[in-house]
């Protein structure tokens, strides 16, 4: 396949006809692997879509590529970039990256002062994130957000999570801040070391 003729881009309320491939894939994938991904529904992956938080992957001919999607968590302050998914038939082509950069810049639109994390169990995707200034962190540094935590109940290895009180598992997780976040972060820890 030419990953030339694929198109990365926001997606659009027609995009919600692929929400069902885009699900069972994201379910076959996990199983196929072994790794601990977390379910989401048809009807979750078209309200992403509309709320205009998703970002698609598609041949010039409407065949579907990839998906991934943003949630907001602790009142905006962070942001995760999620169910990054890629059709078998066009792995390797180096789609995940185009559509994790294209995730990222929509974050970055919509929440340009949160912090935006990762939390996964994939080489592939540390990697990427690494590339987008991405660093390895403590869950103590993401969001407790409960709601978030709930989105987990479905991956393999949620007793693990479970049972380390949402510390620690078997997922990675990764932070960016912003730059200006990261300014006033370090504005803040020299004025407390101050007083």
């Amino acid at each position: 396949m030419d990953n030339d003729r694929v198109i990365v881009r926001k997606a659009v309320l027609s995009d919600c006809k692929y929400a069902a491939s885009i699900t069972a894939e994201m379910e076959a994938s996990a199983k196929a692997r072994g790794t601990g991904i977390s379910k989401r529904s048809v009807t979750a992956i078209m309200k992403k879509i509309r709320e205009g938080k998703a970002v698609i992957a598609l041949t010039v001919n409407k065949i579907w590529v990839g998906f991934s999607y943003i949630e907001s968590w602790s009142n905006g302050e962070f942001v995760s970039n999620s169910g990054m998914i890629v059709n078998p038939l066009f792995r390797g082509q180096g789609i995940a990256s185009r559509i994790k950069k294209r995730i990222f810049q929509l974050s970055r639109e919509k929440y340009p002062t949160a912090k935006l994390f990762s939390i996964t169990s994939g080489l592939a995707i540390m990697r990427m994130n690494s590339k987008l200034g991405f660093l390895p962190v403590t869950f103590n540094e993401i969001t407790r957000d409960p709601e978030f935590w709930k989105g987990c109940r479905s991956c393999v290895n949620f007793n693990i999570l479970q049972k380390k009180g949402c510390r620690h598992c078997l997922c990675t997780a990764m932070l960016y801040t912003p730059p200006a976040v990261q300014k006033e972060e370090k504005e803040a820890l020299l004025l407390a070391s101050v007083y």
